[in-house]
């Protein structure tokens, strides 16, 4: 699991640097491109992190100027995560990383999602397992 994870990594490497992101900071701007403003909680929820591990990554993604953070009014516990103009207008090159990828690992969308739907169930019965 671990190997697969670093390769996954790996291999995302190449596609993603031209666009100056990560795979974790990648996999923060997906959850944003699909609802902004978020807490910072549902972000590392959506992207399966704990929020201490989430937040760095969000905070260079402020420096870089593709999000920015604020307390949310009426509850400052919450720390909110929105895209700037330059988050959003980076979404339009970020439609390529998918087709890319598929390409260079010489799956399709559907091998895709079988291999996620396994992962998925892996998950939950690993869960399931520790639990005991």
């Amino acid at each position: 699991m671990v190997a697969a994870a670093r390769a996954v990594v790996a291999a995302y490497k190449p596609v993603l640097e031209p666009l100056g992101l990560t795979h974790p900071q990648y996999l923060v701007m997906l959850a944003l491109w699909e609802s902004s403003p978020r807490p910072m909680s549902e972000i590392a929820g959506a992207i399966r992190l704990e929020p201490a591990t989430a937040t760095p990554l969000v905070k260079r993604l402020e420096q870089a100027g593709l999000v920015r953070r604020a307390r949310r009014a009426g509850d400052e516990r919450v720390v909110e995560v929105g895209l700037t103009d330059a988050g959003a207008a980076l979404r339009e090159r970020a439609l390529d990383v998918p087709p890319t990828m598929l390409e260079r690992l010489g799956m399709t969308a559907g091998d895709v999602e079988a291999l996620r739907a396994t992962l998925a169930d892996f998950t939950v019965r690993i869960g399931t397992a520790s639990a005991h």
